[in-house]
């Protein structure tokens, strides 16, 4: 009868983990850390190695490890800890690993590349917080590298070719069928209808391509 109980007890709290030596108490999820400005410091320079990122950003990164730090350690002053990410994105902007400008001139080619118009990397752009001057002069570094006079007429030939809409479909009848379709993918990117309309109504791949080097 002993033996039985034994072996209903076992069932109940399931098999041993063949890898902990018996008698160990499994280990508990250690929960976040006392903040301190080195560890955010830290925290900001690694995020940086992975990620280009505007100054907005990374505060608000570095706010968030401050919020789940008070929150698992009472004694943590929110106030004092703000003043810390100052202090971080201060000396990160002397030592030039945080910078605006730079940022916003290599994410708007990166967007502009993969075929965004001028009003969407500006709505990236600023929804990462990078001020006016600093989008404006963006925009103008995408105009001086664009394959073309107009810059969005580039930018939706691009977004064209990755998704394969109007001449890039190749039957006429797949055209027709997918037009408003297609028309609807640009104007989510942002384009004009004036762009949008010169892209899908090109003759051809061709077509497409002297428009965009004659710019339109």
């Amino acid at each position: 009868m002993a033996k039985r109980q034994g072996t209903a007890e076992q069932t109940t709290r399931g098999p041993r983990d063949p890898e902990r030596p018996a008698g160990d108490a499994p280990r508990r999820p250690r929960g976040p850390r006392k903040v301190t400005p080195r560890a955010l410091e830290n925290a900001a320079v690694f995020y940086l190695q992975r990620f280009s990122a505007s100054t907005a950003r990374v505060r608000r990164v570095l706010e968030r490890r401050v919020e789940r730090s008070a929150r698992a350690h009472p004694e943590v002053d929110r106030t004092e800890a703000a003043g810390w990410i100052e202090d971080v994105l201060a000396r990160l902007q002397r030592a030039g690993l945080l910078d605006d400008a730079r940022h916003a001139e290599t994410r708007a080619g990166a967007l502009h590349r993969r075929g965004d118009s001028r009003r969407a990397i500006a709505a990236r752009l600023r929804a990462d917080g990078v001020d006016r001057a600093d989008i404006a002069a963006a925009l103008d570094g995408v105009a001086a590298e664009a394959a073309g006079p107009d810059p969005d007429l580039v930018a939706a030939a691009t977004l064209a070719r990755r998704r394969r809409l109007g001449p890039y479909r190749g039957d006429a009848a797949a055209r027709a069928a997918h037009r408003q379709r297609d028309l609807a993918a640009l104007a989510r990117k942002g384009f004009p209808a004036r762009i949008a309309l010169a892209v899908l109504d090109a003759a051809d791949v061709e077509a497409l391509e002297a428009l965009v080097t004659d710019g339109g």
